[in-house]
This record gives C-alpha cells, sequence and structure tokens, in this order.
C-alpha cells in the first residue's frame, strides 16, 4: 500500500487567525468545498466515527480527509484502507490547528484553488474544479480545550464526546460546545454500562448552544447515523 503522506507543519505567525479563518471559509464557498472540523477528547471515536460517516457518504462527495495529530499516521492510514485520500497533519507539539494550518492541508490533500504551502489561487491556476474532494473532514488534535479556541475556518464545526466520558462535559468545557454546530455523543452502546444519562447531557450541550444538533450514535454498530448524515448532507447543499 502506498504510504500514507506526511505533512510537517509549521507553528503560524498570523497575527489575526480569526481575519484569515473568515477569508478561507469564503475561499471553500467559492470553491464549492465544505470542510468540516472535527473535535474531541482522545479516545470518544472521532475517527470510526468518520468511517462510519464516509461510508454513508461516500456515494454523493469526493470525500478527502486530514488528520492531525502531534505525532504518527496511525488515523490516516485507517482512512486510506477505507480507500479515501488521506494527509497526516504533524502539529509539531501544538494541541490545535487554525486558519493557516488548515490551508496547508487543503494543498496537501489536493483541493481545487489551493497551491502547496496553502497559498489561495486564482479559479483555473490551480485544480480544475471538479479534481478535488468537495467534501473534507479535518480531524483536529484531540482535546477538549485549544482546539475550540482557534478558528480553522471549516465550513462546520463538530464535536464528538462519548458515554463512558460522562454526561457533565458539556458543563467542564463550556467552549467546546458553545462553537459546535453539531454533537455527536458517541458509544451509545454502552449505556447500560456507564452512569450516563442522555436527557441530561442533551440539556447541557443545549443550555451551552441552544442552536447545536444533538445526535446520539453508536460508530460500532452504526445506530443513530442516518439521522445525522441526512442532516449533514442537508446542511452541505443548504
Amino acid at each position: 500500500m502506498e504510504k500514507v503522506r506526511i505533512l510537517e507543519l509549521k507553528k503560524t505567525i498570523l497575527e489575526n487567525n480569526d481575519e484569515d479563518a473568515c477569508l478561507l471559509r469564503r475561499e471553500l464557498a467559492e470553491r464549492g468545498i465544505f470542510a468540516v472540523n472535527v473535535m474531541s477528547s482522545p479516545g470518544a471515536g472521532k475517527t470510526t466515527t468518520l468511517l462510519r460517516t464516509i461510508e454513508k457518504l461516500k456515494d454523493d462527495f469526493r470525500i478527502g480527509v486530514m488528520e492531525a495529530d502531534i505525532d504518527s499516521d496511525v488515523d490516516a492510514l485507517k482512512i486510506r484502507e477505507a480507500g479515501i485520500p488521506a494527509v497526516q497533519l504533524h502539529t509539531g507539539g501544538m494541541c490545535h490547528l487554525d486558519a493557516q494550518m488548515t490551508r496547508q492541508g487543503l494543498a496537501a490533500i489536493g483541493a481545487s484553488g489551493y497551491a502547496e504551502g496553502g497559498i489561495a489561487v486564482p479559479p483555473g491556476d490551480g485544480a480544475a474544479a471538479g479534481e478535488g474532494p468537495d467534501l473534507i473532514f479535518l480531524e483536529n488534535v484531540g482535546n477538549l480545550v485549544c482546539p475550540a479556541e482557534f478558528d480553522t475556518g471549516c465550513s462546520m464545526n463538530v464535536v464528538i464526546y462519548s458515554v463512558p466520558e460522562g454526561d457533565d462535559k458539556p458543563q467542564k468545557y463550556p467552549l467546546m460546545f458553545e462553537k459546535a454546530d453539531a454533537v455527536l455523543i458517541n458509544k451509545i452502546d454502552a449505556l447500560p454500562v456507564f452512569d450516563f444519562d442522555m436527557g441530561t447531557a442533551r440539556s447541557w450541550v443545549l443550555k451551552r448552544n441552544p442552536n447545536a444538533q444533538v445526535f446520539p450514535v453508536s460508530a460500532r454498530t452504526g445506530e443513530g447515523f442516518d439521522e445525522w448524515c441526512s442532516w449533514l448532507k442537508d446542511r452541505i447543499h443548504g
């Protein structure tokens, strides 16, 4: 099997990441690319959830995945083994990605309109429309603090947290849930084993963010993925 491409990211020196992130979102919209920033703590099931989601959506979109970690290429290899283009982003010890790092990843994954180094190029000078992925998942570094503080420029933020983590995560990490467009509560197949109240969890998510959509799912069994993927498709086409 072909080796996964690893991109070593250097610390950005941009003074205004929020401004650059807004610009990146506009660029992506103009190029017909929908990017989803996926955040969670380590072990919540980001990669397994992505694989389930990709299986549901692969016939409707050209999908690419950017896997961000401090080191290793374990997750990118799993995505590649499923037949999906993936690039591994090494953050050089940083616990998050920002907009400029996302740009570098877009270039590496072959997104239309992005050249080496993450430089946006005029239409016609980069990859031709229809060649690169039009749905890109960015699996952020596993952390419930830092990734929420840095806008990646993606079209949407998704938070995954799991039943074994407890139903109080939205209380303890408010910013993460305030930034979320959707919250996937994963590993619901383990509900009988853990002291986790779904009503309490949902209530706390909505207190932090009344506009967040909450989807109880099981990446192991596939439960809940029809609803989640149907909603995501509507958002992409909307």
